[in-house]
């Protein structure tokens, strides 16, 4: 399995930042996303928030293909709620055109520090 981590910020807005998180309760989530999301492969997704800084886990299989969750996120609805997330999220500085989530990349693992122990 394959874990990715990601990060975004949302506007630095109390009210807004409320509304973003009821957006992502159990039940709110539109199903059409939820289906979307498993549709490309992705066995898991969490979101953390710590002010207005969010950083994303996602959980694949390893035979995981990018593009199926570009082809998966292609549909009406997913664009939808894309348009209704962005009201609420601002780009991280360094992010490319375009991007809204950036990759985050590991600089420890504790395994790793203990093999070379």
């Amino acid at each position: 399995m394959q874990r990715y981590y990601y990060a975004l910020d949302l506007k630095d807005d109390a009210a807004a930042i409320a509304e973003y998180e009821r957006w992502h309760r159990p039940g709110v989530v539109w199903p059409e996303i939820i289906t979307s999301i498993r549709a490309a492969g992705i066995e898991e997704m969490e979101i953390f928030r710590t002010g207005n800084r969010l950083v994303m886990v996602v959980k694949m299989a390893d035979d995981y293909v990018p593009s199926a969750r570009r082809e998966a996120d292609g549909d009406e609805k997913t664009q939808a709620w894309e348009a209704l997330m962005d009201r609420y999220q601002q780009r991280l500085p360094w992010a490319e055109p375009g991007q809204k989530w950036v990759p985050m990349g590991r600089i420890f693992s504790l395994q790793e520090a203990l093999k070379a122990l």
